[in-house]
């Protein structure tokens, strides 16, 4: 089967394949549409073990939420809630899937549409229309459906009481939270639980799209890990964490029975684990769709061998934008080993300390917040380039004041010129912090030596050959790495 039902979020469905797609249980379409079932009001991945239903009672939709306003609900063996989401390519996708994004890491009320909007760059009224037209739900219906499903996973991948299910999910009361759980599933919160029981510990499974090069992603972060605030070995990746003054740890490995990531978090991050969700599938690039990677990529003579060689390949995102942004400006013209140095003493300097079971896991990521209060001269102390010490204060102040937004963003044009206008910022750094903290597959540092030397090409040349890379340029620069076994 090709892969003819798309990859975006606004994604028009094509029936057929869609249901060849559920006849052959075929994981390449996790999660870019689901399946609804007229005569049991029930919708499902594509990989549901179910028996397949009668094709005349089948509705394709392209998300959860729109299968939810139309009535269905999620099925209780397949767990939608668990389906990868997507990689966004073009404009209107790329506003809908930010929007997702933001949702999700923060539950979002009717209060904060308008805020929402603004930090995606347009107006509420453009955002509803878009979400409306691609979703088929408005962003409210749509911050009502993520909510309920984060709930439900957590119900069924967790002991948290009920009371902090309900306000770690985004409700504002366990009232509220119960009525519409039971009103749009048909089981009360502890009924579920009661259905699906629940290990010990705070984790959860993340399922992707396989196949998936996990010991090439892992050696990838192991070599850029920030002494002190992450650690990689050949098994785990471990970090510290802090959100909304929530603080703790989280490891991530890969699951042993299906495919799958474990995520185990400290219980403090209890109240934020819908964000902690959210950063760990951006960071291992949980939306990736590696079908469609390889089938454009391998068309091409001069990546071709490595894409045979390491099916599933994957683009390191960033759970930290600004951590990423710092340790990208820090690699500036140094190896990887003298960047990691260095980030490792600017953790020091001016993270706060904090204590873990992982005895290397003791400093959280400095904030934007710190940075911008920091001047030029105590960072060079730490044996930093001067001008790449004042480009870090500088970008802290340009966080601070929303001028940079280092996160899944709509407009990545308008980001990366907003970044390459602060001093010691070039083409290389903004597309690389583009690759990476703004989740875009297809940024291109053109100018990178290593690229060049891969293509044997010159910087023009090479971005000549990479037009037919679009819209998959940031796998194609992974690649590229790969073949010369570096990772810058």
């Amino acid at each position: 089967m090709t892969s003819d039902i798309g990859y975006s979020a606004g994604m028009e469905l094509d029936s057929d394949a869609c249901f060849r797609a559920v006849r052959a249980r075929d994981r390449r379409f996790d999660g870019r549409f689901f399946v609804a079932i007229t005569s049991t009001n029930i919708y499902c991945r594509p990989i549901c073990p179910a028996r397949p239903a009668k094709r005349g009672n089948m509705r394709f939709y392209s998300s959860a939420a729109g299968a939810e306003g139309a009535g269905y609900r999620p099925c209780l063996r397949c767990r939608p809630e668990r389906a990868p989401g997507l990689a966004s390519v073009d404009a209107v996708s790329r506003l809908v899937g930010a929007a997702i994004s933001g949702i999700e890491e923060h539950a979002l009320s009717s209060a904060k549409v308008g805020e929402l909007a603004a930090s995606l760059g347009v107006n509420d009224r453009h955002l509803r229309r878009v979400t409306e037209s691609e979703l088929g739900v408005s962003p409210i219906e749509l911050a009502q459906t993520q909510r309920l499903l984060l709930a439900k996973r957590l119900l069924a991948d967790t002991r948290l009481s009920l009371t902090e299910i309900a306000f770690a999910s985004g409700f504002g009361s366990v009232r509220r939270f119960n009525a519409l759980f039971k009103s749009r599933y048909s089981l009360s919160p502890r009924e579920l639980r009661g259905a699906a029981g629940a290990p010990q510990g705070l984790h959860c499974q993340l399922d992707f799209r396989p196949p998936f090069a996990w010991s090439s992603l892992l050696d990838y972060l192991r070599t850029r890990a920030i002494p002190g605030v992450e650690t990689a070995d050949a098994t785990h990746y471990r970090r510290t964490v802090s959100i909304d003054q929530h603080q703790g740890w989280v490891s991530v490995s890969l699951g042993k029975t299906r495919n799958a990531l474990d995520v185990e978090m400290s219980p403090s991050l209890a109240p934020v684990i819908g964000a902690v969700i959210v950063r760990v599938k951006r960071l291992f690039d949980l939306g990736a769709v590696p079908d469609a990677v390889s089938t454009h990529l391998v068309k091409d003579p001069l990546l071709a061998k490595t894409v045979r060689r390491i099916p599933g390949l994957r683009v390191a995102g960033a759970f930290d934008g600004f951590e990423l942004a710092v340790r990208a400006i820090l690699g500036q013209q140094v190896s990887v080993k003298g960047a990691t140095t260095l980030a490792g003493r600017w953790a020091q300097a001016f993270g706060s300390p904090i204590a873990t079971p992982h005895p290397e896991l003791n400093r959280l990521t400095p904030t934007a917040q710190r940075m911008a209060a920091v001047s030029a001269d105590e960072i060079a102390a730490l044996g930093i380039v001067r001008a790449r010490a004042r480009c870090l204060s500088v970008l802290g102040a340009a966080v601070l004041e929303r001028k940079i937004m280092l996160t899944f963003a709509a407009n990545v044009e308008e980001q990366i010129e907003a970044l390459m206008s602060l001093p010691g910022i070039g083409p290389w750094t903004a597309q690389y912090i583009a690759m990476r903290a703004l989740h875009w597959p297809d940024a291109f540092p053109s100018g990178d030596l290593m690229l060049m030397r891969a293509a044997n090409a010159t910087q023009k040349q090479l971005q000549e050959l990479a037009e037919g890379w679009r819209p998959w340029r940031a796998y194609a620069t992974h690649y590229l790495w790969q073949s010369l076994g570096v990772h810058p």
